[in-house]
């Protein structure tokens, strides 16, 4: 039904609550909201470069830099790569999107199923550092990391379910504070000759277990990669931005990478420096903040900050997850509540299934970090090698101006994030990478399974076909039956209701106990409603069975029936547990096992 919209006095200014997209993300809302996962990733992306490097021993640490320059240019490849992603598919779904159209719906599935597994992962892995981070700052908190995991997970929900640019309000002022203590380590610590203050213990000499040569090069460099997860979030929730969605989603693609490479190659710069190597119970990120600022207050708003972000990190995932599931539920992939907005644009069946499966994780694991990692970024990886493949398809396929070298650009990220998605699943193979092998083909399995059954049923509808006619009324009298259970303004309301709705109106009572049911027959000619109350016997005191034979007969006698069901409607949600649990079983019943239409009229409490 069309809404009349009432007009607004010439010059009028508009409010943030009367525009439609009041609720959706500014560019540097976006950032807040759809970049905390990319930005977060400079506080273990480098260090996870030299902690591989350290196998060939200290020496080898030396080729952070060369190693973080080559991500920050495979970097500079994804972020052309998506801005054009975002321009092709403005609807979002970044990687899934792009393998529908131009790599067939099998690769697009495995696009699906990879970013599935990721998104869910960024916030177990995110929700799960963070809580660690938190800890080493407040030691009494180690014992209560999946607790506090939870904590951090319930807030990122409510937040979501609220609205994604109020979650990103939430989220500006740690994400701004956290740039600026990066960007200050890189400044300050390149300043210095010598650090300030080390902390951490030493682990003695390092021992070589390793020869330094091109495969503990490519694991380094596979390893550091993991700075790139989430790179791909913002062009899967285009539609959360505000208009013009597209230019400002390639507005914050822009400036998440320019700022995660400017921090990813300036650390590596500050690590070569100051020849950071691992220590004891300490992050190489808080080394060389330490070395920047000594152990004052700017060293724990720095690490405080780096705790918050990593948590915080997993809202990345309430962006994007949820919208990739309503395109997996527009291409019948998923069940159509996917779909579904709430008043607010939030598809908050997606927001609450991405909750409820990371909850899941963090409680198998124990919000243990050690044993998520394995899995993590394999499955961006190849949502990215996926995405570049099928962009090379779309240039070649539309041959536009200049087609050559952007099919040349993706064709290089797609060969570049290939390798290391391949050097990751084979170096983390035996320490739970396998898992892949079954979670992500048990999803397109699934997604195929909800696919054909949708199908079957659009066959059966006779969807893209012209029905026949709708038959003519029959011979006998349209029949609207109401179960009565009391003489009451509900009762009242039910019948006046079915008396406009068909020309006879039967009003059945069941007489499950003899006593309450001839009270009931007392009040009924009392009152006297111009309608007979016929008593249905119940030799088994169920109220269902009688009701439902009843309806049968009606129809066997050639009736169109309609049972109208009246239901009481409290004034708050927290009461609903406390009504019509009878309605609800007759109408399920009704409904199984008669043709009849169960209608219901609800009665409002005040």
């Amino acid at each position: 039904m069309a809404t009349r919209i009432p007009t607004r006095p010439a010059g009028a200014r508009r409010t943030g609550q009367d525009r439609d997209d009041s609720h959706k993300l500014t560019a540097v809302g976006g950032l807040a909201a759809l970049s905390l996962d990319a930005l977060s990733s400079v506080a273990y992306g480098p260090e996870a470069v030299v902690i591989a490097l350290t196998a060939a021993g200290a020496a080898a640490v030396r080729l952070t830099l060369p190693i973080s320059i080559a991500i920050a240019l495979l970097l500079i490849v994804l972020v052309v790569s998506y801005r054009q992603v975002i321009a092709v598919h403005p609807d979002g779904g970044g990687a899934y999107a792009v393998a529908k159209t131009s790599l067939g719906q099998r690769t697009s599935l495995l696009a699906a199923a990879s970013l599935v597994v990721d998104y869910v992962l960024t916030v177990a892995v995110s929700l799960a550092a963070g809580a660690a981070s938190l800890a080493s700052v407040f030691p009494s908190l180690a014992d209560h990391l999946l607790a506090v995991a939870l904590v951090g997970l319930l807030v990122l929900t409510l937040l979501n379910l609220v609205g994604i640019a109020e979650s990103a309000r939430a989220l500006m002022l740690p994400t701004a504070v956290f740039v600026v203590a990066i960007l200050a380590t890189i400044v300050v610590g390149l300043v210095r000759h010598d650090p300030v203050a080390v902390v951490g213990h030493d682990l003695g000499p390092i021992e070589p277990t390793e020869a330094l040569g091109i495969v503990l090069v490519l694991k380094a460099f596979a390893a550091g990669c993991s700075a790139l997860t989430g790179v791909e979030a913002i062009a899967n929730g285009v539609p959360a931005f505000r208009a013009p969605a597209v230019k400002r989603a390639q507005r914050t693609e822009l400036a998440l990478g320019v700022l995660l490479g400017v921090m990813l190659v300036g650390l590596a710069v500050a690590i070569k420096i100051h020849h950071i190597v691992p220590r004891g119970d300490v992050t190489v990120l808080a080394q060389l903040s330490a070395g920047a600022f000594g152990t004052g207050w700017p060293f724990y708003v720095t690490n405080l900050a780096v705790t918050l972000v990593l948590a915080f990190a997993a809202n990345t995932s309430f962006g994007g997850l949820p919208v990739l599931m309503s395109l997996l539920a527009r291409d019948n992939r998923l069940p159509h509540l996917f779909g579904l907005r709430a008043e607010r644009p939030v598809f908050r069946y997606g927001v609450s299934a991405l909750a409820l499966l990371s909850a899941v994780l963090l409680l198998v694991v124990g919000a243990d970090t050690n044993q998520l990692l394995p899995l993590f970024a394999i499955g961006v990886f190849i949502g990215f090698t996926i995405s570049q493949v099928g962009l090379v398809r779309h240039w070649r396929q539309t041959r536009s101006a200049g087609w050559r070298g952007r099919a040349a650009l993706n064709a290089t990220g797609a060969v570049l994030t290939a390798l290391a998605a391949v050097v990751f699943m084979a170096s983390k193979f035996t320490e739970g990478a396998w898992a892949l092998l079954v979670i992500i083909p048990v999803l397109i399995a699934g997604f195929d399974r909800v696919e054909n059954y949708y199908a079957d049923v659009g066959r059966q509808l006779g969807l893209g076909e012209l029905p026949p006619r709708p038959a003519s009324p029959g011979r006998q009298p349209a029949v609207v039956v109401v179960p009565v259970l009391d003489v009451s303004r509900r009762t009242a309301l039910a019948l006046s209701t079915a008396q406009r709705l068909g020309s006879s109106v039967h009003a059945v009572a069941v007489g499950i106990d003899p006593s309450a049911t001839k009270s009931l027959c007392g009040q009924w000619r009392t009152w006297d409603p111009g309608i007979e109350l016929t008593v249905l016997p119940s030799p088994h005191r169920t109220l269902v069975a009688p009701i439902v034979g009843y309806v049968q007969t009606l129809i066997g006698d050639g009736h169109d029936v309609t049972v109208l069901l009246s239901e009481v409607e409290p004034r708050h949600r927290r009461h609903e547990l406390l009504h019509n649990q009878r309605g609800m079983v007759l109408a399920a019943a009704l409904r199984s096992r008669t043709d009849a239409v169960v209608a219901t009229v609800p009665f409002r409490l005040e």
